[in-house]
Order: C-alpha cells, then sequence, then structure tokens
C-alpha cells in the first residue's frame, strides 16, 4: 500500500477546520488506496512546556522538521489549498518534487 502526507496551511485556522480539512483529505486519499502518515503532531512531545524543556527556539522549524521526517515514509505528499500561501508547505512541496514523490493537488 503506497503510503501519503498531507501538508496544509495552518495559521490563522481554527482546529475545526484544520479537522475538517484533514477529514476530507484523508476521505479522499482513502478512496484512492492510500495509507495516512501522520503530520499532525498533536503529543505532549510538541506541547509547549516539553518544547521549552528541550531547549526548542524555533517551534515552526521543529514542526517542519518531524513533518520532513515523516515524508521519508512516504510514496506522495498531498498539498491542500492554500499550500502556496504557507512557508513550511512550500518547503515540503520543493522536497516531495526533489525527492520524486507523487505530487497530489486538493482539488
Amino acid at each position: 500500500m503506497k503510503k501519503v502526507m498531507l501538508s496544509q496551511p495552518m495559521a490563522g485556522r481554527t482546529d475545526e477546520e484544520i479537522i475538517t480539512t484533514r477529514e476530507n483529505a484523508i476521505k479522499v486519499l482513502e478512496k484512492k488506496g492510500y495509507e495516512i502518515v501522520n503530520t499532525l503532531f498533536t503529543d505532549e512531545w510538541y506541547g509547549q512546556e516539553k518544547m521549552e524543556e528541550r531547549g526548542v527556539v524555533q517551534v515552526p522549524l521543529c514542526f517542519l522538521a518531524k513533518s520532513l521526517e515523516n515524508m521519508s515514509l512516504c510514496h506522495a505528499a498531498y498539498f491542500c489549498k492554500g499550500w502556496k500561501n504557507a512557508r513550511g508547505c512550500r518547503i515540503e512541496h520543493e522536497a516531495a518534487k526533489a525527492y520524486g514523490l507523487e505530487i497530489i493537488y486538493e482539488k
């Protein structure tokens, strides 16, 4: 089974908007036979307190690094609408292109 990661803009969006976008993307991708690799890091390790304990200064960069790590497990990357306006998504897109992942865009 092919694995795919989701790349979605989050800045300026509510938790509900983020979750709805993810759920819709997951439905589409699962229908196409993809297994979803998590790129939404919500466990305690990524909470503000733990980040501070670990000395993380650039929190968005920490999330991007983990996302790129998880991209290494994938055959494809799915880019949600608005990705071109999000710095992290643009970086993920360049990495996906550079490493030959199949690129899928939300319609």
